[in-house]
């Protein structure tokens, strides 16, 4: 069959057959206030370390606002014992999905931690390293990104399926007794159980409201997922967000790590410098929601809707 168009028509139909940087689908807006207004919902309930009335607070406060948005929503419980004071935690992995049946099945993944700091280990007065910490940055910002990126989800059904998981005991561990294996509880639940789930790859998303911050290239997430850094900070670069530095930083320690060692390309998205943490108010108990701005929650919400829509 052949379709006859007039002139008046064919000339911009050719354009989006051919021409498909001029016909992309329109990125949507990410609302930087209503992403700080759910960083301070989160620190409203105050610390949310495992096993404190606000942990338990926020869980179903995250459930809730997922439910008014994903397409499904899931909650992940798994038990902690530290044997050192011999107790154990119950926790739980949130896991909310968009766009279930994409063309080609292509997943992305997006992920934050939402506990926070049991103690205060890095606070520059000693009598404050034994209080739990509020995580404005470190913990909420992460959160309130997604929990945004969720509501334009809602709204503008995303080109690829998108996953959030948001990881519980991230931030749990005894820095003093060095062991990792008391870190990163969540996202080593979620990689042990998760079956044949492989999304694409994934971003995480750790300390990424602070007024002042700097986003390196964090060095685990070169070396495991050099392809997608590259598109994440090109695009950046391309919506002149200086804050982004196309150059290689420190290698931390996070969510990322777990994922890269079990398959998941997965780049971390942290506010770190050349040299260290960016941020001096990390694991104190100075980390509350006034050292965080919601300039920086939309430029890092708005490259991440960047990748997503501009797949």
């Amino acid at each position: 069959m052949i379709l006859l168009l007039s002139t008046k028509w064919w000339i911009p139909i050719i354009i989006c057959l051919f021409g498909t940087f001029n016909c992309q689908q329109k990125i949507p807006a990410f609302d930087g206030e209503r992403a700080f207004s759910y960083l301070t919902a989160q620190t409203d309930f105050g610390p949310r370390n495992p096993g404190s009335e606000g942990h338990q607070k926020c869980l179903d406060y995250l459930i809730a606002e997922f439910l008014k948005t994903a397409d499904s929503v899931k909650k992940q419980p798994f038990t902690f014992t530290d044997d050192f004071i011999d107790s154990t935690y119950e926790l739980t992995n949130v896991i909310a999905s968009f766009n279930l049946n994409p063309p080609g099945a292509r997943r992305i993944l997006l992920t934050a931690h939402w506990d926070t700091r049991p103690f205060a280990d890095q606070d520059p007065y000693p009598e404050n390293r034994s209080t739990p910490i509020l995580g404005a940055n470190d913990g909420a910002s992460g959160v309130a990104v997604l929990l945004e990126i969720a509501a334009v989800l809602k709204i503008h059904p995303p080109p690829v399926g998108v996953d959030i998981i948001l990881f519980d005991g991230e931030d749990y561990g005894d820095s003093k007794v060095n062991d990792l294996d008391y870190f990163f509880l969540g996202s080593r639940y979620f990689t042990e159980t998760m079956g044949e789930y492989r999304p694409e790859y994934a971003i995480l998303l750790d300390m990424v409201g602070a007024k002042e911050a700097q986003f390196y290239i964090e060095g685990y997430s070169y070396d495991y997922a050099p392809v997608y850094v590259r598109r994440i900070w090109d695009k950046a670069k391309g919506l002149g967000f200086s804050s982004f530095v196309s150059e290689i930083g420190p290698r931390i320690n996070d969510d990322h790590w777990i994922m890269n060692q079990a398959g998941i390309p997965s780049v971390d998205i942290i506010d770190i410098n050349e040299f260290d943490f960016n941020y001096p108010h990390w694991h104190t108990i100075e980390d509350t929601p006034d050292k965080c701005s919601p300039e920086t929650l939309a430029l890092v919400g708005t490259l991440v809707l960047n990748v997503i829509y501009d797949y």
